[in-house]
């Protein structure tokens, strides 16, 4: 009884830290995921004071990934992406293939052996659907419509054209089962998340009058759904999950389903950002500073340029550099694959731990930096905001 009372005096006060510190932030003009990252360096076991319970804080952690990847799959609509912007189709593919080459020839260029790098370089292209929707929700937000529904756009097809990679390359690393049982359990998958997609709308709409079961029953389902697609399949929980939101992407319950959904993911994203936090080592980052500096550096380059530069070709209705700026960081399939990489032992402390910290840093100055640009006027230059 009082280790259960310990805990959860630790988890209110983690969140109420971290709550004052998204306060604070939003208060310096700093997007609130900074101060909940803040909060998780500062009761990690690698600063002086308190350290939090580092199984609480990662199960959060899990369960926050789960929530946060099944509601960015509820939010998938390709066909309403096809209908708008169908440049944006091979648009975003195009860039992934591009970010995941260049940062598979860097990483294995500088030591990692070929499945690390992969995995990484997978990571180094998709960005944070959880950062894109907040930049787009900003009340200090400069982006027009347009921009906005082509950041969440492009981030969401990253998410599906990430997943379908991440399984097989799972399953051809063995990171999972062995590969004829691992295809053998994605056609089960397949087959379950298809009877889903099929039946769970029709279940739901017959609950919109009672919220409550409502709500427990697209929660449920996408868990064991994610949960079945992870045992059939051997692939990370967060990867199920993502799909098990596509099985109720489809029809009226899906907007439903995400706005009831909203608070709890808003609740285990401020865990899952505090979690990141406390994984981040400074001494190892120490020895990896080389590994950060090249992280970052193909963010910037082989990520947001190739993202703006394909946003000028394809002639996209967005600002160019609002686009590639917004989706420059890594996020939360980054850090689910980094922590497959190094549950199998093949991803060096240090080189985790700079991946953890250009997750932090680019999502801060990409939060801020889709700030400070305007469209341009007329055809005028853009309009560069005074920080």
């Amino acid at each position: 009884m009082e280790h259960t009372a310990v805990t959860v005096l630790e988890v209110g006060a983690i969140l109420l830290a971290a709550a004052f510190a998204g306060w604070v932030a939003r208060r310096l003009s700093l997007p609130a995921i900074v101060g909940y990252l803040a909060v998780g360096v500062a009761v990690s076991p690698f600063t002086p004071g308190y350290v939090a319970d580092g199984t609480q804080v990662s199960l959060f952690a899990e369960v926050g990934a789960i929530l946060l990847l099944f509601e960015v799959g509820i939010e998938v609509d390709l066909r309403e992406l096809q209908r708008e912007h169908p440049a944006v189709l091979w648009a975003a593919p195009l860039q992934m293939a591009i970010t995941f080459t260049a940062a598979l020839l860097t990483f294995s260029w500088l030591g990692l052996e070929l499945t690390a790098a992969a995995l990484l370089g997978l990571a180094i292209a998709m960005s944070s659907s959880v950062v894109v929707v907040n930049i787009t929700r900003s009340r200090r937000r400069t982006t027009d419509p347009e921009t906005e529904h082509l950041l969440i756009g492009w981030s969401v097809l990253q998410d599906v054209v990430g997943v379908a990679v991440a399984i097989v390359l799972l399953a051809v690393i063995g990171a999972g089962q062995p590969i004829g049982m691992t295809l053998l359990g994605g056609l089960g998958f397949a087959a379950l998340a298809i009877l889903g997609a099929r039946l769970l709308p029709r279940v739901l709409a017959g609950m919109r009058r009672e919220p409550d079961l409502f709500l427990a029953v697209s929660v449920a389902s996408g868990l064991a759904i994610a949960g079945a697609g992870a045992l059939f399949t051997g692939i990370p929980l967060a990867l199920a999950a993502f799909i098990a939101g596509l099985a109720i992407s489809e029809g009226p319950v899906s907007k439903e389903a995400r706005r009831r959904l909203l608070p709890f993911r808003d609740l285990f994203a401020i865990f899952f950002f505090v979690a990141i936090g406390t994984l981040i080592d400074p001494s190892a980052l120490g020895r990896g500073l080389g590994w950060l500096v090249a992280c970052l550096a193909l963010v910037a380059v082989a990520k947001s340029l190739v993202i703006l530069g394909l946003a000028r070709v394809s002639r996209l209705p967005a600002h160019p550099a609002q686009l590639g700026i917004g989706l420059g960081q890594v996020g939360e399939f980054g850090f689910v694959l980094a922590t497959v990489a190094v549950a199998r032992g093949i991803l060096p402390s240090e080189v985790y731990a700079a991946l953890l910290a250009s997750v932090a840093i680019s999502i801060a100055v990409s939060s801020i930096a889709a700030r400070l640009i305007r469209r341009p006027v007329r055809g005028g230059p853009a309009v560069v905001l005074p920080g």
